[in-house]
């Protein structure tokens, strides 16, 4: 059987590499030149599968008057009155409730915690290099209420299965000297938390697949589908027309709008994110550990020789401009915590977080029934990437999914 994947992203890539493993005869569709381009391509770097709570929570809507207001603060948000925006905002706002935080956050522990099974097999299976490392990940809460709040949020956590320690300061500068000259009260420590290039990765599994006789179809555009009752016929780009026994969209942000021209409506609105990635001059000031900053909510990966700063959540629309404001903000914080280098040389990168109101990504079939969607990760790509290629696979052979799918529906 033929099955066409349309994104290679890090999502596409991991989808390509299950259906290939499974017998398919594949295709990968993208506009770029190569894998992982976009959203993929200067990610945050951590494969946080502990930390995959949604933005929809009982507290968020009383901070967003702030973020409207204050320019620099780490959510930002532009009013937009389309259809489609206005109903993933009242989504959204259901969703801010503490019964549905609780369960979506057990629902995407379980498919996190397949992902982490899974690169592990990978890892032993192929030898890939990606940068990967396993030193565990550190959340730094700078004020005493705040650290209070993360204790008590930890003992939710440590009932969902997660292994986490509430530390004192004395004890954060024990596992990272590197925070030693910066005030914070304390922070919660998660030993299981691992580190990678999801960018290499990427380039990695389309080494390997086009060696295993996976076909690319990149610098190529898609545009829309023909469909016939109940099937879709094939899928239109800017080099012709391809057909498949099963198509797959994983276009991330891009999904919304394409699929819409076939009457599929998918929940999904981008939330830009920013990085930068500079080399590490001054190794006596780089963390070894991953670092999250809760309040200014940036994130510090170590990836090799290299630091890895990303954060801040822009809801703009489709926006992939750099802002140079968001960048200055960001270097501002980094300098403080890490002086580590030039970072009026880092690289500078932005990127379309494709998120739905729940938090919850989209592994399903649509009404048409030979196209699929997996997609919708939001901030969590990476960290859910393997585990969501595997089940889409899965669902696709009729198969009994390795974990529960019914939290990931359309």
């Amino acid at each position: 059987m033929k099955a066409l994947v349309l994104g290679a992203g890090i999502i596409g890539i991991t989808t390509a590499y299950y259906l290939k493993k499974a017998g398919f005869d594949v295709t990968v569709i993208d506009r770029q030149s190569a894998a992982g381009m976009e959203t993929s391509f200067a990610n945050g770097g951590q494969l946080a599968y502990s930390y995959v709570s949604p933005l929809a929570s009982a507290g968020v809507l009383k901070n967003v008057p702030k973020w409207l207001l204050n320019p620099d603060s780490p959510m930002r948000m532009k009013l937009n009155f389309r259809p489609s925006e206005i109903c993933w905002n009242l989504k959204f706002i259901a969703a801010c409730n503490e019964r549905q935080h609780h369960q979506t956050t057990a629902e995407l522990l379980t498919l996190s915690y397949l992902t982490r099974d899974l690169i592990q097999t990978l890892r032993d299976t192929h030898g890939f290099e990606f940068a990967f490392s396993q030193k565990g990940k550190l959340i730094i809460h700078r004020s005493p209420e705040s650290f209070e709040h993360a204790k008590a949020e930890m003992k939710t956590m440590q009932a969902l299965g997660c292994e986490q320690y509430a530390l004192d300061r004395e004890a954060c500068l024990e596992k990272e000297p590197a925070l030693s000259a910066r005030s914070f009260s304390g922070g919660i420590y998660t030993p299981s938390e691992q580190a990678a290039d999801c960018y290499l990765l990427c380039q990695a599994l389309q080494t390997y697949l086009a060696q295993e006789g996976v076909s690319f179809v990149f610098n190529t555009n898609i545009t829309g589908f023909i469909t016939h009752m109940d099937k879709t016929v094939s899928v239109q780009t800017s080099q012709g027309s391809f057909s498949a026994d099963h198509i797959i969209c994983c276009l991330a942000s891009d999904s919304t709008d394409l699929l819409s021209k076939i009457s599929v409506n998918v929940p999904i609105s981008p939330l830009k994110g920013y990085s930068l990635t500079l080399d590490i001059e001054e190794e006596a000031k780089a963390p070894q550990l991953s670092i999250t900053d809760y309040e200014r909510k940036v994130v510090y990966t170590r990836l090799g020789h290299k630091l890895r700063v990303a954060g801040i959540g822009d809801r703009v629309g489709m926006d992939r401009r750099i802002d140079p404001e968001r960048i200055r903000t960001m270097i501002k914080e980094a300098k403080d915590l890490f002086p580590i280098g030039n970072y009026d040389q880092a690289q500078q990168w932005a990127g379309l977080r494709p998120s739905t109101p729940t938090g919850k990504p989209i592994i399903d079939r649509t009404a048409y029934k030979n196209l699929w969607l997996n997609t919708g990760h939001g901030m969590l790509g990476f960290t859910l990437s393997m585990g969501s290629a595997k089940l889409i696979t899965e669902l696709i052979l009729k198969e009994k999914t390795s974990i529960d799918t019914n939290a990931f529906r359309l």
